[in-house]
Protein backbone atom coordinates (compact mmCIF):
# COMPACT_ATOMS: atom_id res chain seq x y z
CA UNK A 1 0.00 0.00 0.00
CA UNK A 2 1.44 3.35 -1.03
CA UNK A 3 1.14 6.39 1.26
CA UNK A 4 -0.49 9.54 -0.04
CA UNK A 5 2.33 11.82 -1.17
CA UNK A 6 0.23 14.68 -2.48
CA UNK A 7 1.98 17.28 -4.56
CA UNK A 8 5.40 15.79 -3.72
CA UNK A 9 4.66 12.41 -5.29
CA UNK A 10 6.73 13.10 -8.41
CA UNK A 11 9.76 14.29 -6.48
CA UNK A 12 9.63 11.46 -3.95
CA UNK A 13 9.10 8.70 -6.51
CA UNK A 14 11.80 10.06 -8.81
CA UNK A 15 14.21 10.24 -5.86
CA UNK A 16 13.45 6.59 -5.05
CA UNK A 17 13.91 5.66 -8.70
CA UNK A 18 17.22 7.48 -9.00
CA UNK A 19 18.45 5.93 -5.74
CA UNK A 20 17.57 2.43 -6.89
CA UNK A 21 19.21 3.03 -10.27
CA UNK A 22 22.41 4.28 -8.62
CA UNK A 23 22.48 1.29 -6.28
CA UNK A 24 22.13 -1.02 -9.29
CA UNK A 25 25.02 0.76 -11.04
CA UNK A 26 27.21 0.46 -7.93
CA UNK A 27 26.44 -3.25 -7.64
CA UNK A 28 27.22 -3.90 -11.31
CA UNK A 29 30.44 -1.86 -11.18
CA UNK A 30 31.54 -3.70 -8.04
CA UNK A 31 30.94 -7.06 -9.68
CA UNK A 32 32.85 -6.04 -12.82
CA UNK A 33 35.78 -4.83 -10.72
CA UNK A 34 35.70 -8.05 -8.67
CA UNK A 35 35.95 -10.16 -11.82
CA UNK A 36 38.75 -7.98 -13.23
CA UNK A 37 40.80 -8.11 -10.01
CA UNK A 38 40.22 -11.85 -9.62
CA UNK A 39 41.46 -12.46 -13.18
CA UNK A 40 44.54 -10.29 -12.58
CA UNK A 41 45.31 -12.16 -9.36
CA UNK A 42 44.98 -15.50 -11.13
CA UNK A 43 47.41 -14.30 -13.83
CA UNK A 44 49.94 -13.27 -11.18
CA UNK A 45 49.57 -16.56 -9.33
CA UNK A 46 50.04 -18.57 -12.54
CA UNK A 47 53.18 -16.57 -13.28
CA UNK A 48 54.69 -17.54 -9.94
CA UNK A 49 53.91 -21.24 -10.45
CA UNK A 50 55.72 -21.41 -13.77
Amino acid sequence: MMPELGKYAGAVLSAYGISLALLAVIIVMSHVRYRRVKAALERVERGRDA
